[in-house]
């Protein structure tokens, strides 16, 4: 009953992940805050929904059964810790900043309304899923597990932050916006990296370049895109201030025009 159900959820897992996986380059390629854009961010946060949902029965059904999900290994300890517990991190982390990403702009003019307890619970999950995933890689001595578990203790702390946040800066909401959503993207992408390639390429199970590669360009393309809209939001503040500064300034009349009595 469990493999049969771990096949029906890896199954459903591969359709709305390969959605993920296509739609994810329409919102980065195309123009920003377009129908275009607009219309295939929505696609992209729902399949990452389902396929994190996926994904957490399938590391669940793992956790139950190692060997039997898993015949082409023979360690049961090293399936749970990679294909159950690191996988049921990096679903929880994906449902989380996919959620996370949707919530940001939808509640870009309430910024209060970000503070449910879902949205919450779901910064805590992701913080302590990847506690125990460094944790299982600490204890079957895989330190990739640790390293990947970073990502998930600071999306957990940042977000939390921003949710808690009284008054956010200017276009704050946009960078937390691509940061959830890229960041679901990263997600999504090293999975397809970690879990389906090694079962095509055993040998390359625990490649340090296999399973950072979706990290680095992820990251790299937030830190460009933050880098503009903080541009943009001192080039805004300067020209406000600038403003304030010449209607507070008096105007001192013109020598010629000075009436002596």
């Amino acid at each position: 009953m469990v493999v049969w159900l771990f096949e029906a959820l890896v199954a459903a897992h591969i359709v709305t992940g390969t959605v993920g996986l296509i739609s994810l380059w329409v919102p980065i390629v195309g123009r920003k805050g377009g129908a275009v854009h607009k219309k295939w961010g929505v696609v992209f946060a729902r399949s990452l929904l389902l396929t994190g949902g996926f994904a957490v029965g399938i590391s669940i059904c793992t956790l139950i059964a190692p060997l039997e999900t898993h015949p082409f290994w023979d360690d049961p300890v090293l399936v749970s810790a990679v294909f159950g517990w690191m996988m049921l991190y990096l679903a929880t982390m994906t449902i989380n900043l996919a959620n996370y990403g949707r919530l940001c702009i939808q509640n870009r003019q309430n910024h209060a309304q970000n503070r449910t307890a879902l949205n919450l619970f779901l910064q805590a999950a992701t913080f302590f899923t990847a506690l125990n995933c460094a944790f299982q890689g600490w204890r079957v001595e895989q330190p990739l597990l640790v390293g990947m578990s970073i990502v998930g203790l600071a999306a957990g702390i940042l977000n939390t932050r921003f949710i808690l946040r009284r008054n956010p800066p200017m276009n704050e909401w946009l960078i937390q916006h691509s940061r959830g959503l890229v960041g679901a993207g990263i997600s999504v992408y090293t999975a397809f990296l970690a879990f389906g390639a090694v079962n095509l390429m055993p040998q390359f199970a625990f490649s340090p370049v296999l399973w950072a590669t979706p990290c680095i360009l992820g990251i790299t393309y937030l830190l460009y895109h933050q880098i503009r809209i903080m541009r943009a939001r001192f080039q805004a503040r300067a020209a406000k201030a600038g403003r304030s500064e010449r209607v507070s300034s008096p105007t001192l009349p013109h020598v010629g025009q000075v009436k002596h009595p």
